[in-house]
Order: C-alpha cells, then sequence, then structure tokens
C-alpha cells in the first residue's frame, strides 16, 4: 500500500494532466493556469517524499495449503448395536498450512508510473521520466499563458483592407516609426486592356504622419476610376502591398471576368488553440484553414462578426486601453495573417469579448477603453455608418453599419453597445431591448428601403444568434429579448412582399446551425353560427420566411457535446454541425436568368473542408392572396 505522499502525488498527477490537456487543446479556460500552477506546487514536494520514503520492497506474505488423502476403514453399526455391523472405507483429508513471511523488490511497473505520474523507487529513470512529463505540461500552459505577453507588437508595421466599394477602398495602415514618414500609397490595375487601361503605378494618397492617438494607425481612402469589376494591385511606401477586387454594379450579382458574387461569414479568434509548442506565440491556426481555401473562393470581402480579439482569454492581463491596443496588434502580427488579410477586405461587427465576456453595461465601465481599438483598427475601415431614417446624417462615432453591393444589402448591428441588462426579465410592460430606440428605428427603416432593381437580398449581420434554440446562456442572445424580436421578425417577414428575402448571418456560439424562421399562420375564428367569420394574426407567404446561417469559430474551441436544442415551431432545425475549430460559411448569390429571382447557396467550411451547402430563393414579388382564395374574401382581398 503507497504511502500518503504518493497518494498526493498521484491524484495531483492525473489532475495536473487532465487539466492540461483540457486547456491546451480544447478551451483556454481563464481559471485553469492558476489551478494546474497550484496542484503542481502540491505535487512537486509530494512526488520528492514519496520518491525517497516509499520504499523499495514490500513484506511478501505466501500461505502454502497442503491437502493429503487419508483411506480410513470405518465400522457401521447395525441395528444400534456395536461390533455387529460393516465396515466401510472411507477418504479422509489432511490439510497442512504453512506460512512464509519474506521482503521483496517491489514490481517495476513502467506503464503503471508514466501514467500515473507517481514515483517509482525501484527506478531513478522512470521517476524522472514521469516527473519531467508533468513538467512539460506545466511547463507548456505556462508558455501559452505567459509568453504572448511579450509579443507587444509595438513595433509593428502593416496595412489592411478595409470596405472596398465600386468608387473607393479604404486601406488601413499602422506605421509606428516616424522616418518612414510620410507614407505614400500606389495602385495599378493588376491585367490591364491596352490602350484603355494604364499599367502605370499611380498615387493614391498617403499618410504625413501617425501618432500615438490612433495607435499610430490611419485610413487612406483609394479613389476608384473604373465602373466595372476591375482587380487593383496596390503597394505602400513602406514595404506593404496586396490586391483587391471592386465589386459589381449595384443590382448585378457577376461579371464574367471574375465569377458570382461571393462573401464570407464567420467570428471568433484566438491565437495557438489547439496549442502546438512548435507554433509561433501568435499563431493562429483557424487562419490557415482559410487561407487554404480562400483563392478557389473569388470571395469579395470577409464579414467578420466579432471576438476578433479576446480580451479575457486566457486571462485579463489588464482593462486599460493600452491592454486593449494589445490585443489587436498581436492579432495582425501574426504569421498567419498576411495569407487572410493582405487581399481580402474584412469588416467587423462588435461583441462581447472585445470588451468583457456577455458584455450587456452599454458604454459603461470598460467599454470605452475597450472601443478605443474597435475604432481605430476596425471601425475606421468599415462601410459607411448606418444612416437615420429620412437620410439624415450619420452618428460620429458609429458602431452599426449599411451598404449596398452587387445583389444584396447590408446591415450590420451592434449588438453590445445599446442593449439591456442580460438578466433583466423581458415582459409586455417592460420589454428588453438588444438594439437601443435609435439602432432599432435606423434597422427598420433599412428593412422597410426598397432596393435597387437587382438587389434581392437583404442580410443582417449579428455577432449574437438571432435563434432562441441555444438553450446555455440563451439570455446572452436574441433568445433573451423576445419582444423585440418578434417586432424585427415581423418586419423582416415583409420584405417579402416586394421580392427581396431576408438572411441573418451570425457567429458567437462556436456552432453551426442553419435555422428558419417560418411566418404564422393566420388562426381562422368561428363565429356565434360556428362558420368561419374572421382571420387573427396577419397573412404572410411560406417564402417569406427568413433563414439564419450561424457560423464560428475560425479559430478557437468548439462544443464537444451537442447544445443547440429545436424548442417549437418557431425556430426550425434545418442543420446543426458543433464538431471542428474552424468554421466559415461562403455565400454566393447570383441572379436567375431573366431577373425576377436571385439564388443564394450557403457554403459551409469545416477545418479547411466543405462539408455542407444548401440554396435559397428569393422570394417572387407579388405575395397578395390571389382574389377570389379562402384568404382573400376573409381578410378582404
Amino acid at each position: 500500500m503507497a504511502i500518503p505522499q504518493t497518494n498526493v502525488a498521484t491524484a495531483t498527477s492525473v489532475a495536473i494532466r487532465a487539466l492540461s490537456y483540457f486547456f491546451l487543446r480544447w478551451a483556454l479556460a481563464p481559471p485553469f493556469p492558476a489551478l494546474i500552477f497550484a496542484l503542481f506546487a502540491v505535487y512537486l514536494p509530494s512526488f520528492v517524499s514519496g520518491y525517497l520514503r516509499e520504499p523499495k520492497q514490500e513484506l511478501v506474505d505466501r500461505v502454502d495449503v497442503t491437502v493429503t488423502d487419508i483411506p480410513i476403514e470405518v465400522e457401521v453399526p447395525e441395528n444400534g448395536r456395536r461390533n455387529r455391523g460393516t465396515t466401510e472405507k472411507l477418504v479422509a483429508e489432511q490439510v497442512a498450512v504453512e506460512e512464509t513471511l519474506s521482503i521483496e523488490d517491489r514490481p517495476l511497473n513502467p506503464l503503471k508510473t508514466l501514467l500515473s505520474g507517481a514515483p517509482n523507487p525501484r527506478s531513478l529513470l522512470l521517476s524522472a521520466t514521469t516527473l519531467l512529463i508533468n513538467a512539460l505540461c506545466v511547463g507548456m500552459v505556462a508558455d501559452r499563458l505567459f509568453t504572448e505577453r511579450y509579443h507587444t507588437g509595438d513595433d509593428l508595421s502593416f496595412a489592411r483592407l478595409g470596405f472596398v466599394s465600386e468608387h473607393e477602398a479604404k486601406l488601413l495602415i499602422r506605421e509606428p516609426d516616424q522616418s518612414k514618414m510620410p507614407v505614400t500609397v500606389e495602385v495599378h490595375i493588376k491585367d490591364p486592356v491596352a490602350p484603355f487601361d494604364s499599367p502605370l503605378w499611380q498615387s493614391a494618397g498617403g499618410i504625413k504622419f501617425t501618432t500615438n492617438e490612433t495607435d499610430y494607425t490611419a485610413v487612406v481612402p483609394i479613389p476608384l476610376r473604373h465602373s466595372k469589376m476591375r482587380t487593383y494591385q496596390w503597394r505602400t511606401s513602406n514595404n506593404h502591398t496586396g490586391e483587391f477586387t471592386t465589386p459589381p454594379p449595384v443590382g448585378h450579382a457577376e461579371e464574367t471576368t471574375t465569377g458570382p458574387f461571393t462573401f464570407l461569414s464567420t467570428s471568433c479568434i484566438v491565437s495557438r488553440l489547439p496549442y502546438s509548442p512548435f507554433d509561433h506565440p501568435l499563431a493562429i491556426p483557424g487562419f490557415r484553414y482559410l487561407a487554404k481555401v480562400l483563392p478557389t473562393l473569388n470571395a469579395q470581402f470577409m464579414l467578420f462578426l466579432g471576438d476578433f480579439i479576446y480580451a479575457d482569454v486566457p486571462r485579463y492581463w489588464g482593462t486599460s486601453k493600452s491592454d486593449y491596443r494589445q490585443k489587436y496588434r498581436q492579432v495582425y502580427a501574426s504569421p498567419d495573417w498576411p495569407s487572410v488579410g493582405q487581399n481580402l477586405s474584412w469588416i467587423h461587427t462588435l461583441d462581447d469579448h472585445e470588451i468583457a465576456n456577455d458584455w450587456s453595461a452599454n458604454s459603461t465601465g470598460v467599454y470605452k477603453a475597450a472601443f478605443d481599438p474597435f475604432e481605430h483598427y476596425q471601425a475606421a475601415a468599415n462601410p459607411p455608418p448606418a444612416r437615420k431614417a429620412g437620410g439624415l446624417a450619420a452618428r460620429k462615432s458609429a458602431t452599426y453599419y449599411s451598404f449596398t453591393q452587387g445583389p444584396a444589402s447590408f446591415f450590420l448591428l451592434d449588438t453590445r453597445t445599446f442593449r439591456s441588462d442580460n438578466h433583466l426579465p423581458d415582459t409586455t410592460e417592460e420589454q428588453k431591448t438588444m438594439l437601443g430606440q435609435e439602432q432599432l428605428e435606423d434597422f427598420l427603416a433599412w428593412l422597410k428601403k426598397p432596393e435597387p432593381k437587382g438587389v434581392k437580398w437583404k442580410i443582417v449581420a449579428s455577432s449574437v444568434p438571432f435563434t432562441k434554440n441555444w438553450p446555455v446562456n440563451t439570455q446572452d442572445t436574441w433568445g433573451g429579448f423576445l419582444t423585440e424580436r418578434k417586432k424585427v421578425l415581423e418586419a423582416m417577414w415583409d420584405v417579402s412582399r416586394r421580392g427581396v428575402g431576408v438572411v441573418v448571418l451570425s457567429g458567437d456560439r462556436h456552432e453551426f446551425a442553419a435555422t428558419k424562421f417560418p411566418p404564422p399562420v393566420p388562426v381562422l375564428v368561428a363565429g356565434e353560427n360556428g362558420e368561419a367569420d374572421h382571420v387573427e394574426g396577419r397573412a404572410w407567404p411560406e417564402e417569406a420566411t427568413v433563414w439564419e446561417f450561424s457560423a464560428s469559430p475560425l479559430s478557437q474551441f468548439y462544443s464537444p457535446i451537442g447544445t443547440y436544442k429545436e424548442r417549437d415551431g418557431e425556430d426550425v432545425l434545418v442543420k446543426y454541425i458543433h464538431k471542428g475549430n474552424s468554421k466559415f460559411g461562403a455565400i454566393t448569390i447570383e441572379n436567375l436568368e431573366g431577373g425576377d429571382q436571385s439564388s443564394l447557396k450557403y457554403r459551409l467550411f469545416v477545418d479547411g473542408e466543405e462539408v455542407w451547402n444548401t440554396v435559397l430563393l428569393s422570394p417572387k414579388g407579388d405575395q397578395a392572396p390571389a382574389r377570389g382564395s379562402f384568404w382573400s374574401k376573409l381578410i378582404g382581398a
């Protein structure tokens, strides 16, 4: 039997290995490193004490039992009288017990030693090896936790593409080295067509200086002179290069030279998960999966739906403006970033981990410090801010955006800045709000706004899922704001009457789910005579159904256990996939022949491979009930 120190060493060793595996390969849970370090502080002295005190020999008690058969004759009395009966032969067993006590070497058990982490007093090599395994576990946890902290990115110089429209491209540049100022930007058409296109590089603007006020970032708007889709190459005087393709004209879905209109959607990235000791401290595995398929997609842009940084993972290092800025620099300093950021436009929304987990405190607390780098690194290169109904001027420092590109119109929601507290009840008397009054008004006005000819889709970008079918932490999703969601859904169903479909793209849950929201069926109410009298509820056609595709993470943990559960017929499950550390969707829109309808194809990529797809058709438009139909008579059509 092992002594107490060895038992303690075994128990703490098993805990260290299990928690280390979970932290390094599954999820960077902030409490785990401190717990692992504490366990190792208990394990090490217990291990040493156990190795020194655990006896190398053990007392072996052997008991030998010998059974000997002895034949005997027994006289059997007859009629109860002695000496008048017969004899019978029987076999008796003679048992001899011999006990031997000896001191012997304990079994070596190398496999048990290596798996358990317990000291083996008979082998210094085995003991040292199993100790080393635990030390490596702790060392890798420390490496993942602390090493990236020393890659501050203070001297980071980079340039990335922001929003690209038909007439302008935004290029965000960070350059802290003032000796390289001014930084100039030049562009030219990648494949010029003589004699109409000039092959020469042309000046597109630049920046004279940068300051710490914006963390040494600035945006250069690049004017574009061609009305048709063209591919441009760009270069800066501080040695950054890339290219971009302008979108098709509004209302058009494709050009013969570039194929159909395609864009991407996902959210959530963190470095070095799953962990590899051979990776760069700022490596992001999900970027590699994305880079693998990017050349085949011809995507216009990435619609990134929040959690671009994790301010609180693997731990909160601080809540100052400089701490948040460092997190953004670390992502852009990743050696995997250029492969997905040099030639692809990225458009961003805000979510909780840019601030703090499940943030619902509006613009209080750390919000100002957290929003500062988001504004400079993300928002500054985003599309124009969403405008209020009636075309009023856009707000300064807006956090939600809208634009129309090719065959689709987009609205990027801010689901964090204006929401009610997650834990408040959502009642008819005291309605919670996800968007806040002004954003809700702007959003509903956008839904009602007629779109130009050829625009058949309204795409809504929400950082959190629209469905209520995720029971875990539902209050952080639209499932915790059902009163406002109902108002939004009714406005979405109304859009179908104009021949435009509505699709919601979301992230956040580290899982994928395709959900559809069919309009409710009107209830037929009978009159006093028992016959049909009137209809309660509005009548929407079935093709008014709203779809949601929720895909994440691009590079983060995934839930090993499915958490999505369909509750009722309001939110209908179409497809659910929870496995995969990297997920993103590719959305392709094509206008069908005749121009009356458009198709939207959604393709899901998991760990760099396409695993599922589906195709939607936009509504046909004239959705009033046919004259003479049963429903038209009841509603007076």
